[in-house]
């Protein structure tokens, strides 16, 4: 019988079959220990030279690290094992026989490592912070669907950015000029106003010069987006998202949050409702705590982020941030015009922002002059101005961040690990 690690319970004393990789090896006088690996998952195949024969255990010490080549065995059971099972080798075929794979057991420098990206993603860490992304992907789906929202795919060229910034990706759109985009919100904005629930998903580009561990060139942002929805019933969105993220992960990735030595009960205190604060309030908290050279109007960094976070066990809401810091789309406070209602979910353990979201304007008049105090075109922003002439409703949304949520999740530091070939500022090979 085929099958794969993953399905391999269902067999438990059959004789199955593998296609695996050898992802290490070992022996001990006259037993072999195989590490295997099929991307399902990794099981050991214990390999007895009085149950093979001299010629097969002989091959069988002679495996190269990452050989292809199916193994035939018998599915035993075993606690100790992560899976719950190993295979007793009765006999295996090399497929391809790997000579001098680069990444070997010892430490190898990061530079190295990424360099050799194509190859590192093997490694037990690395498909382990893969499948807790894809589980991250997959819940995203389940939860938006679930509460009735609608999938919206917006264009990776357009023809201005909707943060008004100019840390974009510039190109030609044959005889026009064009960016990669930022960020899907203004056409999720569209998509929600013909819809009512949209949420976007795809890849993000900043032409930022960051080095810090939280910072890509390309990634991933999921984007919803819903009309007749204002600002706090916004965040009780975020929250429930958030949330769900975290026990999808906790339920079916716990094979892979041991590897990483994930500490889980921190994952398990992530439920809603999450802790909210005001700029105001977090500027006064930052005083406390000794950063003195920061003033009203100043954008928090992640130092203060981390200071923030370190106050509370969740997730936690800054809220209702200066107007001057943030785009033009932001709605006013109705009691105070130099804050807008906005926020950012900054993840504990010092993983920083891993939400932005606000309620938008939906005043046509207002808009435009948001444009204007920004120095953008009126002519560019039509269509945007457009959601507002025809049956415009109060509406918002929010984007999350998908490589931060999954170093947060996972435990990992830097979001290099986080995506399958990170684009860093001195990086684009592989």
């Amino acid at each position: 019988m085929k099958t794969t690690i993953s399905k391999i319970g269902l067999y438990a004393g059959q004789e199955v079959t593998l296609g695996a990789w050898l992802a290490n090896k070992r022996s001990s006088g006259k037993i072999a220990f195989l590490q295997l690996r099929d991307g399902t998952g990794f099981i050991q195949g214990v390999v007895v030279k009085a149950d093979v024969g001299e010629d097969v255990f002989a091959a069988a010490k002679n495996l190269t690290q990452e050989s292809s080549l199916y193994v035939t065995g018998i599915v035993q059971t075993d606690e100790r094992s992560p899976s719950g099972f190993e295979l007793t080798v009765t006999g295996f075929n090399v497929i391809s026989e790997s000579k001098d794979y680069p990444i070997t057991p010892k430490e190898h420098g990061t530079e190295f490592l990424m360099d050799n990206r194509h190859l590192w993603l093997r490694s037990k860490r690395q498909q382990a912070v893969m499948k807790i992304r894809d589980q991250i992907i997959h819940a995203t789906y389940e939860f938006f669907h679930e509460h009735d929202f609608s999938k919206l795919d917006s264009p990776i060229l357009t023809g201005s950015s909707p943060e008004g910034t100019s840390e974009l990706f510039a190109t030609k759109y044959f005889d026009e000029d064009a960016f990669l985009s930022q960020s899907g919100q203004l056409y999720a904005e569209a998509g929600a106003m013909a819809l009512g629930r949209v949420f976007t998903f795809g890849p993000t580009f900043r032409a930022e010069k960051s080095k810090t561990r939280r910072h890509l060139i390309e990634f991933w942002m999921i984007e919803p987006e819903m009309a007749f929805v204002e600002f706090d019933e916004n965040l009780e969105w975020q929250e429930k998202y958030v949330s769900h993220l975290a026990a999808s992960v906790l339920k079916h990735n716990q094979i892979e949050l041991k590897t990483l030595g994930r500490d889980t009960a921190k994952l398990e205190a992530i439920a809603a409702p999450f802790p909210r604060i005001t700029y105001d309030d977090a500027l006064t908290l930052l005083h406390e705590k000794g950063f003195d050279d920061i003033t009203w109007g100043d954008d928090f960094g992640s130092p203060h982020e981390t200071a923030i976070a370190e106050h509370f066990d969740k997730p936690v809401f800054i809220t209702h941030y200066p107007t001057s810091l943030k785009p033009f789309y932001m709605q006013p406070d109705a009691n105070r015009d130099d804050v807008v209602l906005c926020a950012d979910l900054i993840a504990p353990e010092g993983y920083g922002e891993i939400i932005g979201g606000s309620e938008r304007i939906h005043d046509y008049d207002l808009l435009k002059k948001r444009i204007a105090e920004h120095n953008l075109s009126e002519e560019t922003y039509e269509w945007y101005l457009d959601l507002r002439k025809y049956g415009s409703v109060p509406h918002s949304g929010f984007g999350l961040g998908l490589e931060r949520t999954v170093a947060w999740l996972s435990g990992v530091e830097h979001v290099r690990e986080t995506i399958p070939f990170p684009r860093l500022l001195n990086r684009l090979y592989p």
